[in-house]
């Protein structure tokens, strides 16, 4: 056999050789970390996070919820935005949950006391304002005057962590305010101020802010005795536990603070 004959083959072999060693080295980038498609590192990471989150929350999360995806291509995130309390109890009761990040540590403990979630952190605060409509047509200018029995006032029922918060201003400011309707979440009661059906209600000040102008804010100084925690937790029993973990992670990091920031929140 020529020389050429020879380098021809034994070109052939190298090239068929390589090709082997690189489709092993793509069936091998399941486990490991870095770019995906290299040789014992991570592909892209799939499947749905479902998170469980207070009503309040909403328009922050979200926006982290498509950073998150954008940060993990093939991964969903799902949102179940709701009365904290409610959350809770649809947990307690085996709702598929990954996370869950409540208004309140009460309503936090319902699902750390089933043991479904342990050391929960506290990520922001938030505390109440007055919400009037645009032109506040009753002129509320001061927590008193929701006692006025002429005044409409919207509140968050007791068991939810804004109604919770309402009646320990009321309490600190020595007022009873008799409300016209009682919501399940903050956004239902911040709808009854957006739609007119009420002069005024105890809600958020990032629900205020997210209204974008539909209703106005008052502060009042009791605000300050009744201001909410915010704690976040992967669930114990998530079908999807290391994206619940690096979810948490993302609101915890910098980059989450600055959404929250933005959106309201006070940071701890």
């Amino acid at each position: 056999m020529t020389p050429f004959r020879k380098s021809r083959r034994w070109l052939a072999v190298l090239a068929v050789t390589t090709g082997v060693m690189a489709g092993a080295a793509a069936c091998g980038t399941g486990g490991g970390s870095g770019r995906p498609g290299q040789a014992g590192q991570a592909t892209p990471a799939a499947g749905t996070v479902t998170v469980f989150a207070a009503a309040s929350l909403t328009g922050a999360f979200t926006e982290l919820g498509k950073a998150f995806e954008a940060a993990n291509p093939g991964v969903t995130v799902r949102f179940n935005f709701g009365s904290s309390a409610t959350l809770a109890q649809q947990i307690t009761q085996g709702a598929p949950a990954d996370v869950f990040a409540a208004a309140s540590p009460a309503t936090m403990k319902t699902v750390t006391d089933a043991s479904l979630a342990s050391a929960p952190i506290t990520f922001v605060r938030n505390k109440l304002q007055i919400a009037v409509p645009a032109g506040n047509p009753a002129k509320v200018d001061e927590l008193k005057d929701l006692a006025d029995p002429k005044v409409k006032v919207a509140l968050c029922a007791a068991q939810v962590p804004c109604g919770a918060a309402a009646a320990k201003a009321l309490a600190a400011a020595g007022l009873k305010v008799t409300p016209v309707t009682l919501e399940q979440d903050v956004k239902a009661t911040l709808t009854k101020v957006v739609l007119g059906e009420v002069d005024a209600a105890l809600v958020y000040r990032t629900d205020v802010l997210a209204s974008g102008g539909e209703v106005s804010g008052i502060d009042f100084p009791e605000a300050r005795q009744a201001v909410n925690d915010y704690p976040i937790a992967a669930l114990a029993k998530a079908p999807a536990g290391d994206l619940a973990r690096r979810f948490v992670d993302l609101v915890l990091s910098q980059r989450g603070r600055d959404v929250l920031a933005e959106a309201g929140f006070e940071l701890p």
